[in-house]
């Protein structure tokens, strides 16, 4: 941009000293320094105005301000531009100064309308500055107050499950100490996984369902020969990516609304697709229509989930729920980066 205009000046000022050489017959001399003298004037004005313009920017309701400036700046720019010509050491032209005389009211609103097109430039230029970075801070602050939303949302999971786990695992050392400590092996290596992945906002389905089998083994040990899965992966999903921790809620809501209200042994399906650049995720669990409701089954677990999509995707039609039968479906759907 400084290029740009350098070399627009430049030539505006070669132009201007051939049209005063072939209009007016003036020495070379004396026409460049009529032209560059005047020009430099302009420039230091209109550098002024740009810094100034910097600190302080009128608004609409007082761009009289600006005017009154820039009549100021042209006529100091036109009386010190006559004051160089008649006092330098230029050669003495009669011609030349009878046209300076006569022309110094042109002159002085062509500089007035040049300066006064810097400032206008120069305002507009800062204006859209602040209007960016304006723009910068509101995107700034809604994606900390997104990320905020989210990282409370993750960390609101985990309580339910541990405050669960950790009363089962209460309830195995007595009777069962073995089980009790492979629990709570289970247990660590599960949380140890869930802090690692805080910071990831992304991972594969092939290292999140590797996450969920430690929050499965460890359900299995509360339940025992009551709980079952069956993982349906395709191959071609494995690398495809979703929100890290994303399925263990969702898998969490599976168990509650299978095993509490029935009795008997029960299986958590899940499958995997990959559909249209989109990985696409179905969670199965029985339940009984006579005790359970899962059209009521949209808890913490599901919302939170929800939630979690609609921040990162801006979409509200991610996961839907149904019911077939004495089947319950929970799917999502993850968009791909292109």
């Amino acid at each position: 941009m400084i290029i740009a205009a350098l070399t627009w000046w430049l030539s505006l000022i070669i132009i201007e000293t051939l049209a005063l050489v072939s209009t007016f017959q003036f020495g070379i001399t004396i026409a460049m320094a009529d032209v560059v003298s005047l020009n430099l004037l302009i420039a230091t004005a209109g550098y002024i105005t740009f810094i100034s313009l910097r600190y302080y920017q009128p608004n609409p309701k007082n761009a009289v301000y600006l005017i009154i400036w820039s009549i100021a700046m042209a006529a100091i720019c036109t009386i010190g531009h006559h004051y160089i010509m008649i006092r330098g050491p230029f050669p003495r032209e009669a011609t030349y100064y009878a046209y300076l005389d006569a022309s110094q009211l042109i002159r002085g609103l062509l500089v007035w309308l040049m300066i006064t097109l810097i400032g206008v430039m120069s305002w507009i230029w800062f204006f859209l500055q602040d209007l960016r970075a304006g723009e910068r801070r509101e995107h700034d602050t809604t994606k900390l107050a997104r990320d905020a939303e989210l990282a409370s949302l993750r960390q609101q999971l985990q309580p339910h499950f541990l405050f669960n786990s950790l009363n089962s695992i209460s309830a195995l050392a007595g009777s069962r100490p073995e089980e009790a400590r492979k629990m709570i092996q289970q247990l660590s290596d599960f949380l140890r996984g869930t802090i690692k992945k805080d910071d990831q906002q992304l991972v594969s389905l092939q290292e999140e369902l590797k996450h969920l089998a430690l929050y499965l083994d460890i359900e299995k040990v509360r339940f025992g020969h009551r709980l079952r899965t069956e993982l349906d992966q395709a191959e071609e999903a494995k690398h495809l990516l979703l929100p890290s921790l994303l399925l263990q809620p969702l898998v969490e809501n599976a168990i509650k609304f299978g095993l509490y209200d029935t009795i008997g042994e029960i299986t958590i399906r899940i499958k995997t697709l990959s559909v249209d650049n989109q990985l696409l995720i179905t969670i199965e669990n029985p339940f009984d229509p006579q005790t359970s409701q899962p059209k009521q089954g949209t808890g913490f677990g599901l919302n939170s989930v929800q939630r979690r999509l609609y921040l990162l995707y801006a979409r509200n039609d991610l996961l839907t729920t149904r019911k077939a039968e004495d089947v319950f479906y929970t799917e999502i759907k993850i968009p791909q980066p292109a």
